[in-house]
């Protein structure tokens, strides 16, 4: 196993100047719209991860198709070896998108529109340019750049089956690289995040609320209880605290009860979000959510019973880590500066790559805008810059021995 203690390998001007000759335009524009002009919507990504595999199959890789937990859409795998030691830099992103009406592809005025435009087929196909310009340069000198592409990402449709999968069975790299629409500032830590829908529950039926007998537990009051325990939990919490990540949160989006404005309900339900800043902190947020609605199960005479659906752990990578080092040098390279550390404002697959796999995740992508909206649209010149810097980062980390 490559020394993850060592510096990645200097770019040399050389290294630089054959990675931006190699990236083609018109070519990355091309793969970008093939794969937008495919509908996608999580669950059903197969054509779309067909059209995939084609493409790649077309410019003469290696295909490998792995089920991966979701045989309606198995995953694209293409592996570029330089057959000398060094680490193995892995590529990965997700082919679905939102559940919005399919908008068809276009270039026009120098952008790409389209669904999945911004999340995240342009970033794919910036991947796939990366791969053709390594292997056409031959600047790959050391180890191997591992691409995968998966179904199951957005949610609530999706619960990331196929990556956790396609990580279970050893697709993995020594780092991994994410096309997320986030291209300033470089995340380098990410709150673990989840979504949660506490349901509370009284016997019998509902009843008008001058039919109420005395002492019958009253859902909504207990509704508002949970609630303002939860806002004092948040003020808790907020003082676990990460430099970059920020702060632990609860947030309450939503609250419902009854079915007409005189009834006394049986059921309410409160519907929002848990962050945290401490890797590896899921199972103990959990159990401290847990035990403050048991509390007020008992005081209130209620039942209470959630869900908590964790999207994402915590993570942190190091300043000095070689797939940060690598990234740093070659977004120098391209732009002629490094990016400013910072946070990742959502969970993506990264929080599973740092947990599962325990491999530092950086996520960085095209400065695209509109996802999860009908008007996504992209840069052909911030794909290829992207590009650029994916290939490069490659060069210089996994010739680390």
């Amino acid at each position: 196993m490559p020394d993850p203690n060592v510096s990645p390998t200097p770019l040399q001007p050389s290294s630089v100047n054959a990675i931006r000759q190699a990236i083609d335009p018109n070519r990355l524009a091309e793969t970008a719209l093939a794969l937008i002009a495919v509908p996608s919507p999580t669950r059903s990504a197969g054509p779309a991860a067909d059209r995939l595999a084609d493409l790649l199959l077309a410019d003469g890789f290696a295909v490998e198709r792995p089920v991966a937990d979701w045989p309606q859409a198995p995953a694209v795998v293409v592996r570029l070896d330089s057959n000398a030691p060094g680490r193995t830099l892995q590529f990965d992103g997700h082919l679905d998108t939102v559940h919005l009406p399919f908008v068809p592809p276009r270039q026009e005025n120098g952008f790409l529109y389209g669904s999945g435009a911004s999340d995240m087929k342009g970033g794919i196909a910036a991947f796939v340019e990366a791969l053709r310009a390594l292997r056409d340069t031959g600047m790959l000198t050391a180890g191997r750049v591992l691409l995968t592409a998966h179904d199951h990402h957005e949610g609530p449709w999706g619960d990331r089956r196929q990556v956790r999968a396609l990580i279970r069975e050893g697709y993995v790299g020594d780092g991994v690289l994410l096309p997320e629409y986030l291209a300033d500032p470089l995340p380098v830590a990410a709150r673990g995040m989840a979504i949660f829908e506490i349901r509370i529950r009284r016997e019998g039926e509902p009843v008008h609320e001058v039919l109420r007998p005395d002492g019958l537990p009253d859902v909504l009051g207990t509704g508002v209880l949970v609630v303002r325990r939860l806002q004092e939990l948040n003020e808790r919490v907020s003082s676990q605290t990460h430099p970059y990540a920020g702060q632990d949160s609860v947030f309450v989006g939503q609250f419902h009860c009854g079915e007409i404005y005189n009834q006394s309900a049986v059921l309410s339900t409160i519907s929002g979000t848990r962050r945290w800043v401490t890797p590896n902190a899921a199972q103990a947020v959990e159990a401290e959510f847990a035990a403050l609605l048991a509390q007020v199960a008992d005081e209130t005479g209620t039942s209470i019973d959630f869900d908590f659906a964790v999207q994402g752990e915590a993570y942190a990578v190091a300043e000095d880590d070689p797939l940060l080092v690598a990234f740093q040098a070659a977004h120098t390279a391209v732009v002629g500066r490094p990016l400013k550390l910072g946070s990742k404002p959502f969970v993506d697959d990264g929080n599973s790559f740092a947990e599962l796999a325990g491999i530092p995740p950086i996520s960085h992508g095209p400065a695209a805008t509109g996802a999860h909206t009908l008007n996504e649209e992209v840069s052909l010149a911030d794909l290829v810059r992207v590009a650029q810097v994916y290939a490069l980062t490659a060069v210089a980390y996994c010739a680390g021995e």
